[in-house]
């Protein structure tokens, strides 16, 4: 399997996926994509029913990873890394109303669904860089709970330094001490005094200066790196195949930030995955859904919210979508994304934006009506959801079809939003035993300002000590 950016041609030079895996964003500025999509027929999707989930996750990741890992080492590799989640399903489906079903994606270390792809990353990370020799320095940006996953899975690793930029007094506590309290000497935590997309754009600024980038030997694990994507898509196949896939049309409702987690669904019917909607649910911060509803692709100011990782206005892997609607056009696709960086508005052509909303629909709700949410799924069902994922149900609820199951991926613990959940429902969730004590350990971080400069030298001075 082969890859190619979504702002440049494919050469005949063209990446692997160890290659991609350690360079996370293409040299041009684009994002990679697979050459083509892996079909999976029928036949091997029923097969697939029958698979334990690291199983199924191995086989599904095995289709990227061709030429460079093999299907057993991939089967170890899930088999280790599943283990260490809190239930037996791994990704049990819960059904809170009729036809609507809770997809729980929360029983990892960090309790967010993002342990499902960066548990895996770790390990892929380990596997390749010793084969390679080398060492790399892995800088993010996070809106609360990327951070902690990337932390957990790259703690203590000695191949790996990790820069974690979060948004300063724009996470939960729990959020923000899952990365601060670690105190492995390859983690380095940097408040920076803005908001997220402040964060992504100096992960973004240094991963474009060539200089810095070869000196640090910078890689990513935002899910602009396309391992984060690929261990995604299995939760979503295994999901359908439990409620009667391919044999019967299943549909999506995620909460939405930066866009890769329901672009992995997307992806999975890319590869014959009969799905029949995509949910986009947002928060205040509604840029995707005033795109899907309107055309409207246009940043405004972020606004702090109950759902903080959704308090996002530029969602990168929305270049990967929009990549494919123009027909896999990687100039029409650069001067369209270049245009956005410029003036804030993405000119997204009609036909383009006409064929988005063949695939996806979108609900936004602010603070007030995501806890009103939370209140009515507590007492109708007795249903505890965190303000993201109330959001996902309640996009769900919304665009739910008789005899069509509506999946909404639950992302996040309740105990990782306790004042929200109390809030809406009364209820003080507890964190689990193995993070009982999060909130009275040290933490270690460093505060500074919206200076790229400041950054750049913090994450050189951690890489050169480490």
């Amino acid at each position: 399997m082969l890859y190619r950016s979504t702002r440049g041609t494919v050469g005949a030079n063209a990446p692997n996926f160890s290659d991609i895996l350690l360079s996370g964003l293409a040299d041009d500025g684009g994002l990679y994509l697979p050459t083509h999509w892996p079909f999976v027929p029928r036949e091997t999707l029923n097969l697939w029913r029958t698979l334990s989930y690291p199983d199924l996750a191995a086989e599904v990741i095995g289709l990227f990873t061709e030429g460079c890992i093999d299907l057993e080492t991939l089967r170890t590799m899930c088999r280790e890394v599943y283990s260490q989640f809190d239930h037996a399903a791994i990704t049990p489906l819960v059904e809170v109303e009729e036809g609507l079903f809770s997809l729980e994606l929360f029983h990892g270390p960090t309790l967010a669904f993002k342990d499902m792809a960066m548990q895996m990353l770790g390990r892929l990370f380990e596997y390749v860089l010793k084969q390679r020799d080398r060492h790399v320095t892995i800088v993010g940006a996070t809106s609360g709970d990327t951070g902690s996953a990337a932390i957990e899975a790259f703690r203590g690793r000695e191949r790996v330094s990790i820069v974690i930029l979060h948004p300063h007094g724009r996470t939960s506590d729990v959020q923000r001490r899952q990365m601060t309290t670690v105190k492995e000497d390859n983690v380095l935590n940097i408040a920076v005094e803005g908001d997220f997309d402040t964060c992504q754009d100096m992960v973004k600024a240094m991963f474009a200066d060539e200089k810095f980038r070869n000196e640090c030997s910078l890689s990513a694990v935002n899910s602009i790196n396309w391992a984060r994507i690929a261990a995604q898509i299995p939760y979503y196949i295994r999901a359908a195949l439990a409620l009667g896939a391919p044999d019967r049309q299943v549909s999506f409702a995620v909460p939405t930030g930066n866009f890769g987690n329901i672009l992995a669904a997307w992806a999975a019917g890319q590869m014959g995955l009969p799905i029949r909607k995509l949910c986009v649910g947002s928060n205040r911060n509604d840029i995707l859904t005033r795109f899907l509803l309107n055309n409207d692709m246009s940043v405004h100011k972020v606004e702090p919210s109950l759902s903080p990782s959704m308090d996002i206005q530029v969602s990168s892997n929305f270049e990967r979508l929009l990549f494919e609607m123009l027909g896999r056009d990687s100039d029409r696709c650069r001067a369209i994304m270049q245009e956005f960086r410029q003036t804030g508005h993405m000119a997204v052509p009609h036909d383009a934006w006409k064929q988005t909303r063949e695939n996806f629909c979108g609900l936004a709700l602010n603070d007030e009506k995501t806890l009103k949410a939370m209140a009515r799924f507590y007492r109708r069902s007795h249903y505890l959801a965190d303000p993201h994922s109330a959001i996902g149900l309640a996009a769900g609820e919304h665009y739910r079809e008789a005899g069509i199951p509506m999946v909404a991926a639950a992302t996040a613990h309740p105990a990782k939003f306790p004042d929200a959940v109390k809030k809406a429902t009364g209820i003080s969730p507890g964190l689990p035993p193995h993070l009982a004590d999060l909130l009275t350990r040290e933490e270690h971080y460093q505060v500074l300002p919206n200076d790229l400069a400041r950054v750049q030298e913090a994450v050189l001075a951690h890489r050169h000590n480490h």
